[in-house]
This record gives structure tokens, C-alpha cells and sequence, in this order.
């Protein structure tokens, strides 16, 4: 058997093509500075070796990677599974590689990791970014950045309007006969936190609703399961969750508990992930496109790579819509009055 031939470099091209290694590294990655005979022997040379630059060395000498970075807090969220394959779909069609990061919900790993990116891709999409307004301003400022479910002055923007859906849902309790409604707050540094708490007060006490705040918690199925023994005790017949993983977590966590969802207690999620409609009663939630916010997120870092100016809508919106599922029925005080 033949040994293996070893990958070709700028160091055979250049023989093969009687030019030196600087003449083709200008020749593949600045043609207008080579004559267009040398270009030509160079090309040929590359094409019949087989050889391509490295994704580092055209970086460096161009200024592009043609890579793309993606910033999410939590790749284990299956909300994010959607946000990830538009992201991807709409980079490949442009020609630009994605590359994926997980920051772990903290916003030090996230700045790090955007500081690394300015030397390994083109610019970053940020999927419910962590950090501060300033910190993304001043970030942007030397970095191409489109958000995702998060607002920063200067930064373009795709959000997921959850809100009205989330005023609709706090409307199908009052109709259902809930007059007692928790909500499970997310975390303290996620941008929609306090605009999706602030929606749900105001629609309930404009229905006479008692609404109460069942503290910050993490995004999780854990941090769902957990709040299941206080939800347990309390007034509320009705709890609406930051998100579905908290509110998977809850349904088992009542269940373990002898609490029966709906006929005691009410829940209403967000996000609509996988398997949101498979539990046991099926989830009651708000559903947004993902996939679309990728795609636009995407495309308007790419179109601002391409022309080097800002997008001409800088903050988009994406509609979202309440869901209504079998987590969500009568309130058990209604039905035994």
C-alpha cells in the first residue's frame, strides 16, 4: 500500500509554480497585487496539489476568516436548538463557517469568549447575551454584534416579542377563573427577566388578579423541580414560568408531590421547546420562531460584513403566540365553588 501523501503547503506551490512562498500567499489572497500570469500559475499549481489556505493564515493575511461566532448562555436549552440551525443555514449560504460557544450562563466567560472570537471569526451573533448594555456597546464598537433577545444601545437587535402572548396567557387564567397567579421568575441578568414580570403584573392586576414574584432562579428544569414545594403550599392556583424548562421541572416536581397540574394547580411556560407537547398533561406555553431569529440575526451581521455599515432596521422584531395545551384549566377554588 502507498504511504500517505502529506497536505500540501504555500512552500510546494511555490516550487511547483517556480514563485516564492510570499508570492503565493499575495497570488490566493490579493490577486490585484500579482501579475495575471503569476496568479494563473500559482492557481494551477494549488489546484493540482490540492492545496487550500488555512482558515488562520487567510485571516491573517486578509482580515477574514470567513467564520462566524454564535454566543449562547446554555447549548443544553433546546430553545436554542432552533436559533442554532437558522443561524447555521443562513452562514452557510453566505459562505461563512459557525462557530458555536457556550458561555455557561456567566457573563465573565462571555466577554472572554467574544474578546477571543475578534481573532478566530468576522463577527458574533449573541443569543440571550448576559452582559451588560455598556459592556455590549463598547464591545460592538470593535466587533460586529447582532443580538438575539436582548436590546444594547448601538447593537442591531432580533427579538422575540413574547410579551403580548404572555398577556394573553395571564387573560386565559382570568377566563379559566384564576384570580391567584405566580410567577416563576429566570435569571436576575437575562434582559427579558423584568419586562416578562412587569407583563404579566400589569395584565393581571388589570383583571383584579393577586400576582406574586416566586423569586429569581435559573433557567433550568432543576430550579422548576425545586420551586415545586413552595407552589405546593401557596394560594396560586396558576404559576407561569420564565421558560419550559422551569416548567417541565415544575410538572414533575408537583407531580412527586401528589399535585395534580391542572386540576390543582395551572402552568404556563415559555418557549415552546422540543417536547413541550409530550409531557403528561402537554404544556400550555408561548411559542416563538427561533429558527426565523437565527436566520435574521445572521443575515444582518452578514450584510453588515459585506457593506461595513449598520443594517438599516436595526432592532427587528419576531411575533410570538400563546399555545394552549392541557397544563392550563379551570382553577380548583372556581371549580369547587
Amino acid at each position: 500500500m502507498a504511504p500517505d501523501r502529506a497536505t500540501p503547503t504555500i512552500h510546494d506551490v511555490a516550487a511547483a509554480a517556480e514563485v516564492s512562498p510570499a508570492t503565493v500567499s499575495r497570488a490566493l489572497s490579493r490577486p490585484q497585487l500579482v501579475a495575471e500570469a503569476t496568479v494563473q500559475r500559482v492557481l494551477l499549481a494549488a489546484g493540482k496539489l490540492g492545496y487550500s489556505p488555512s482558515p488562520q493564515a487567510r485571516w491573517l493575511h486578509t482580515g477574514k476568516s470567513n467564520a462566524l461566532t454564535l454566543v449562547l448562555p446554555d447549548i443544553t436549552n433546546p430553545f436554542f436548538f432552533d436559533l442554532i440551525r437558522g443561524a447555521q443555514h443562513e452562514a452557510a449560504g453566505a459562505g461563512y463557517t459557525q462557530v458555536l460557544v457556550d458561555t455557561e450562563e456567566s457573563a465573565d466567560q462571555e466577554r472572554d469568549q467574544l474578546i477571543a472570537a475578534r481573532n478566530a471569526s468576522d463577527g458574533a451573533v449573541l443569543g440571550g447575551s448576559r452582559l451588560p448594555g455598556a459592556a455590549l456597546g463598547e464591545l460592538a464598537a470593535k466587533f460586529p454584534l447582532v443580538l438575539v433577545n436582548r436590546q444594547a444601545r448601538g447593537v442591531p437587535s432580533v427579538v422575540i416579542d413574547t410579551l403580548p402572548a404572555l398577556t394573553e396567557a395571564v387573560d386565559l387564567l382570568f377566563r379559566l377563573g384564576h384570580r391567584r397567579i405566580g410567577y416563576l421568575g429566570g435569571p436576575e441578568s437575562a434582559w427579558f427577566e423584568p419586562r416578562r414580570w412587569q407583563a404579566i403584573r400589569t395584565a393581571a392586576v388589570d383583571h383584579g388578579m393577586s400576582c406574586r414574584r416566586l423569586g429569581s432562579q435559573p433557567p433550568t428544569r432543576a430550579a422548576g423541580e425545586a420551586a415545586a414545594a413552595e407552589v405546593a403550599v401557596t394560594e396560586e392556583t396558576a404559576v407561569i414560568t420564565y421558560n419550559d424548562l422551569q416548567a417541565l421541572g415544575l410538572l414533575h416536581g408537583l407531580e412527586e408531590l401528589g399535585v395534580s397540574v391542572p386540576d390543582q394547580v395551572s402552568i404556563v411556560g415559555c418557549d415552546d421547546i422540543f417536547g413541550a407537547d409530550l409531557t403528561k398533561p402537554a404544556l400550555t406555553t408561548v411559542s416563538g420562531a427561533a429558527e426565523q431569529a437565527g436566520e435574521l440575526a445572521t443575515r444582518a451581521l452578514v450584510d453588515r460584513l459585506r457593506t461595513g455599515e449598520a443594517p438599516r432596521r436595526v432592532n427587528q422584531v419576531v411575533p410570538a403566540k400563546l399555545i394552549i395545551r392541557n397544563s392550563t384549566g379551570p382553577s380548583s377554588v372556581a371549580r369547587r365553588g
